[in-house]
């Protein structure tokens, strides 16, 4: 199964950066034409999800997020103060599958592949796996 990886360096604590084309090249470069494209991030405070990159819905996104109270009483602020961080990438996931057809990851009309950053900045590695079908 070819993987490739790249990195991602967030400027804020928490935001969301379109990483689409970048998953495309690394699908290109994996040389496969029909499977699935697996990516994922190996961080705990960090998401990759699919959905629309709209300015609107990007700040929505990033108002939900902030909904969740930082430095409240979760336990695991006891230890390094970023649990609702954790919380919100339990809920919205390291890892996403798509498609691949025609060498290309196959999305809808708006659809895109977002990383959420949720306790920044950081340096942030992606990994795209594709699994030939």
């Amino acid at each position: 199964m070819p993987t490739q990886q790249f990195r991602i360096s967030t400027g804020k604590r928490r935001q969301v950066t379109d990483i689409t084309s970048r998953v495309q090249e690394a699908v290109r470069a994996a040389g496969c034409d029909q499977g699935l494209a697996c990516i994922s991030v190996p961080h705990c405070t960090c998401t990759v999800y699919v959905n629309e990159n709209e300015s609107g819905l990007v700040a929505d996104t990033l108002q939900f997020i902030n909904q969740l109270p930082a430095g409240g009483s979760w336990q695991h602020n006891r230890i390094d103060n970023n649990a609702e961080a954790h919380l919100v990438a339990s809920l919205m996931g390291s890892s996403t599958c798509l498609p691949v057809s025609g060498g290309e990851v196959e999305l809808g009309t708006w659809q895109r592949i977002m990383l959420g950053e949720l306790d920044g900045p950081r340096e942030r590695r992606v990994t795209v796996t594709v699994v030939p079908g």
